[in-house]
């Protein structure tokens, strides 16, 4: 007889919900998967792109073997190989780079394409640590927020989004809420129920922007001049908080030294709004107790993009809404997890320094001659850096260099996959064990495999495993298994409750963050003498160019995963370039027509989007295609910026110049 079961699980997108959810087994393999209905964020709703995860799972597409490269590298030939092969391939060319050129050669390279404690970033520090690898510094999202957010208040903590129900003026500051943080929206709407104004401020009119009570429609990279000019009149109407900024706060004269030069005249100008706007804004919100920011990193992917960051902190500090449940800032929310997942447990012991390279110029990294010595052997799991790295084609140009030896794992042939040298099968989040942290609540999430993996695939800690057995490494950490390992890096909570619940909410739930002052920096006070808006920061456009967003807009795709299955990519209606009635004008195009967008590092061939959603002087190319999907050499990140951010280590992804003209 064949056996029913429901086993529960956390969803390990990079995405701040983190869903719960629940696998039906029948007879070892899963036939249905809906949301946890005791989940206290999620609420038993999962989203279009998970709802047919178990077509990801059991695609005839899926990768379940390691596979050798046949073929040049970027064409996908590849045949099948044994796991011994496999590892012995790899084993060898690490052993003749290794003695060559040091362990310096190698270049571990993955991103937060599963996230979770152990199957995101674990064994892999222990392996690499081992070897004496070339360590990345810097992250493609979210670094650049936390660190310009730390610089005013000393610490990544951030209010619990989940507050907001408290909330009677809520800003959704250059968030898609509806699209990228689906499952925060009821909470949002349950503020409004009880008298809440719901305000959107972003560069696209987004769904969001479409459900809101005001959407504020500011030109890309201009907030921290917004915010500068909210202050001004903050500060010239009285609506200060005294008591707290006396108390919490210094540098405020310096501030008020910055945000007295920040007219709304001006700030109107700079920001392509009215006054009216910028007066009633802040009033509206310095008067309204509670109110509430809600951010996450759209707004980081500029130049000036932790400067944003460092201003937004500013605002509820000058007028006290972080006194109140259900006012502050909201940004990432992951940093109140540290206190109980305790990661450094996989860090390996205090050896030799390494160097460390950019992980947002990978391309730059793989094409530097002058790099001593060079990488000539590449890991890349948990990601695509062909689709998710700027400048995406100098990524193409290094990964064809013969001299390197690339190793991916992964569950599709990407299209990194296609240059590896050799790939190993990857599990996926429903055969394989994690606990998983959010960054868009403060419920730690317990995942338990449901199924066998698929072929003869692995999670990412068996990967380390057998490449470390392989090697003869004889750290002990490398023999205890993923349970173990959990108990291991956990503290203060209880594993076997939150296995049997699906999860367990942190204590510090519901917490007033800095309601008693209590920053981060020594002295418990926010910094606001870093506040500033740097217009030198915004890309300057010669005649006749665009700036180029490239935003997350399809409700089926997960950043680079998901287009290339039968049920998402095609109902999203391909890519396209999205630009307002007067520039497709000026050039002469109309609905439907093709167009190509390009500068110095590329170009695409894609049709014209005309809408209302952007202002004049700004396109929109939609971040998520493969290459087959678009010309079949390129995708949009050929074309944006990898210049870095001014904090943090991220990317300027939104500072891209381009043209736009008929192809």
């Amino acid at each position: 007889m064949r056996s029913v079961r429901t086993v529960l699980g956390t969803c390990h997108h990079d995405c701040p919900d983190s869903c719960g959810w629940q696998v039906t087994v029948d007879g070892g393999a899963a036939v249905k998967m809906r949301g946890n209905p005791d989940h206290p964020f999620s609420r038993g709703e999962l989203c279009p792109k998970v709802n047919h995860f178990l077509d990801r799972v059991y695609s005839a597409d899926r990768i379940t073997t390691p596979l050798v490269r046949t073929g040049d590298k970027g064409r996908g030939e590849f045949r099948r190989a044994s796991w011994n092969e496999a590892l012995a391939l790899v084993v060898e060319r690490l052993g003749r780079e290794i003695d060559h050129h040091g362990g310096e050669t190698v270049l571990p390279w993955s991103s937060a394409g599963t996230q979770g404690l152990l199957q995101m970033s674990s064994l892999d520090r222990r392996f690499f640590g081992r070897l004496g690898a070339t360590r990345t510094v810097g992250a493609l999202c979210g670094a650049t927020a936390k660190a310009g957010y730390a610089r005013a208040t000393g610490s990544g903590l951030s209010t619990d989004p989940t507050t907001l129900v408290h909330s009677k003026y809520v800003i959704l500051w250059g968030t898609n809420t509806r699209l990228t943080n689906r499952h925060l929206w009821p909470f949002v709407e349950e503020a409004r129920a009880g008298g809440a104004k719901v305000v959107v401020i972003d560069p696209i009119r987004t769904v969001t922007a479409d459900a809101a009570d005001w959407f504020v429609h500011i030109r890309p990279g201009t907030d921290s001049a917004l915010i500068l000019a909210m202050i001004h009149v903050i500060v010239r109407e009285g609506w200060v908080d005294d008591d707290y900024v006396a108390r919490h706060a210094k540098g405020f004269d310096l501030l008020v030294d910055r945000a007295r030069q920040w007219t709304p005249e001006r700030a109107a100008e700079e920001c392509g709004i009215d006054v009216d706007t910028i007066e009633t804004l802040a009033r509206e919100y310095a008067t309204t107790t509670p109110a509430m920011i809600r951010t996450l990193i759209g707004a980081e992917h500029r130049t000036n993009g932790g400067a944003i960051f460092s201003a937004l902190a500013a605002l509820p500090t000058v007028t006290g809404q972080w006194r109140h449940m259900g006012g502050g800032l909201s940004r990432s929310v992951g940093s109140w997890f540290a206190e109980f997942v305790d990661g450094s447990v996989f860090d390996p012991s205090p050896g030799p320094a390494t160097r460390s390279v950019s992980f947002t110029q990978l391309g730059r990294v793989l094409t530097d001659t002058t790099l001593a010595p060079p990488v000539n052997v590449l890991f890349v799991w948990n990601g695509n850096p062909v689709i998710t790295c700027p400048n995406a084609a100098a990524t193409r140009q290094g990964l064809v260099r013969e001299d390197l030896f690339t190793v991916v794992s992964e569950q599709f042939m990407t299209d990194t996959a296609k240059y590896a040298d050799v790939i190993f099968p990857a599990a996926t989040q429903i055969e394989q064990l994690d606990v998983v942290p959010a960054w868009g609540h403060l419920h730690l999430g317990w995942n338990e495999p449901a199924i066998e993996p698929v072929g003869e695939s692995v999670p990412n800690t068996e990967l380390w495993r057998r490449l470390a057995q392989a090697m003869d490494f004889d750290d002990p950490i490398f023999d205890l298994d993923d349970e173990a390992l959990v108990r291991l890096a956990l503290r203060g909570l209880d594993v076997d409750r939150m296995r049997t619940a699906g999860y367990v909410t942190l204590p510090s739930a519901e917490r007033r963050l800095f309601a008693e002052g209590g920053f981060g920096h020594p002295d418990g006070r926010c910094d606001l003498s870093i506040v500033d808006h740097d217009r030198s920061r915004i890309p300057v456009r010669s005649t006749g160019e665009l700036t180029m967003l490239s935003p997350k807009q399809h409700a089926r795709f997960l950043n680079s995963s998901y287009s290339h299955l039968p049920k998402h990519g095609p109902h999203e209606q391909g890519p396209y370039v999205e630009m307002t009635t007067v520039d497709a004008s000026d050039r002469r195009l109309i609905e439907g027509a093709m167009a190509r967008v390009s500068n110095e590092q590329g170009h695409l061939v894609v049709p014209v989007r005309i809408s209302d959603r952007l202002t004049p002087g700004v396109v929109a190319v939609p971040f998520g295609w493969w290459d087959h999907q678009l010309d079949g050499h390129g995708a949009v990140n050929d074309l944006t910026s990898d210049a870095p951010t001014d904090c943090g280590g991220g990317v300027a992804y939104h500072d891209t110049v381009v043209r736009v003209e008929i192809a």
